[in-house]
């Protein structure tokens, strides 16, 4: 069948070191306790990026290099539940909760998160993001 992707015989150490080097890579466009510069947001966010964001609204990959480029302080987001399947030999999708911490240390904007992440010459790269509300208990 043309265009569909099989994978067989997948391995869990394999599995297991890809769902580190994705999550790693995601945790570092939340900036956990450092600044990510505009070149590294390029080198992460594939040509094609773009985004939907838990309020629906759609983001193009400029607005978004641009957004996070521009933050002075890491916003304080606490992200969890990480998993990952391998689509095709270069196509992962990464899903895992996140929700931000208040100054107050209170939790808002619970959140279930969706990556397609693509092994390119460059690496992974991160091609699709949607965000999507979450109920405070999950």
């Amino acid at each position: 069948m043309a265009g569909r992707c099989i994978l067989a015989g997948r391995r869990m150490p394999a599995m297991n070191e890809l769902l580190n080097q994705l999550q790693a890579l995601e945790l570092e466009l939340h900036h956990p306790g450092v600044h990510c510069s505009r070149e590294r947001l390029e080198q992460l966010l594939h040509p094609r990026f773009h985004e939907v964001g838990r309020s629906g609204r759609p983001y193009s990959r400029d607005t978004i290099i641009n957004y996070l480029a521009a933050l002075d302080t890491p916003p304080a987001v606490r992200s969890d539940a990480f998993t990952v399947d391998k689509l095709c030999s270069d196509v992962a999708l990464l899903t895992f909760r996140s929700v931000q911490i208040a100054p107050d240390r209170s939790l808002t904007l619970h959140t279930f998160r969706s990556s397609l992440w693509m092994d390119s010459v460059y690496g992974w790269q991160l091609r699709y993001h949607q965000g999507t509300p979450a109920a405070e208990t999950w």
